[in-house]
């Protein structure tokens, strides 16, 4: 199990693949996305790394949360999210991670906050049929009927499919390809749509219901601070040893 991304939703396009067909995508852009902090078994009793993006100004940020990222020496972030890991799978704190992250063809399953509706009615919000449009039926042809209540059971059951707020919840769609990625820009783009506005953050992680390729890489690409970009499946370099004369 591998960290996902945090994104910023830029919006929807084109493009064209190899036999002219044009494939709608999604345009997902990761602006130094880092790790944060770790969360471990022994302290938390589970396995997470915490990512954050985006930069937040000092005096906007409460100075707990300043702490807190002092201690990873990260600048103050917009956006904090969580992804399960394995302890494996864990990178280390400050790495940036970059779009290679993801390979292209891969399925990805993406997170947002869908758009907010307002009030709407049962058609709208649950695609009703409304009634019929003669017959006896006169002003109320968008209503919803009968909620179901006559002397027995005598009331409304709850969770009822009624009219009422509609959006601004969380949504995931599954199972998104990923069409390309642009590790200079820091641009993903995903097949088909993404719930929520433009501008509004995407959770991108693994899909759950598709076997990962095996040239993704293991834990993941990041850049380590003050250094290039490196896959987390090099092996890492052992410190000199200092012998005592």
């Amino acid at each position: 199990m591998r960290s996902g991304v945090i994104a910023q939703k830029v919006g929807m396009t084109r493009i064209f693949n190899d036999a002219g067909e044009h494939v709608p995508v999604t345009v997902l852009k990761v602006d130094n996305c880092q790790v944060v902090a770790h969360r471990t078994l022994e302290k938390n009793g589970y396995t997470a790394v915490q990512l954050g993006v985006g930069k937040a100004k000092p005096q906007n940020t409460t100075r707990a949360m300043r702490g807190h990222f002092a201690v990873a020496s990260v600048e103050p972030k917009r956006r904090l999210a969580e992804f399960r890991v394995e302890e494996a799978e864990m990178i280390p704190v400050g790495a940036e991670l970059t779009v290679d992250h993801f390979v292209v063809g891969q399925f990805v399953d993406v997170t947002g906050t869908s758009i907010g509706k307002g009030f709407a009615g049962g058609m709208k919000r649950h695609n009703f049929g409304g009634l019929r449009a003669t017959h006896g039926v006169s002003v109320s042809h968008r209503s919803i009927g009968s909620t179901g209540g006559r002397q027995d059971p005598g009331k409304t059951f709850k969770n009822k499919k009624m009219p009422g707020h509609m959006g601004a919840e969380t949504v995931t769609t599954q199972n998104l390809k990923v069409v390309l990625t642009d590790v200079e820009r820091g641009l993903i783009a995903v097949e088909g749509a993404v719930p929520g506005n433009k501008g509004g953050w995407i959770l991108v992680a693994d899909a759950v219901k598709k076997k990962l390729p095996a040239e993704a890489p293991k834990p993941g690409k990041f850049r380590l601070p003050g250094s290039e970009t490196v896959a987390s499946d090099a092996p890492a370099a052992e410190a000199p040893v200092e012998e005592n004369v």
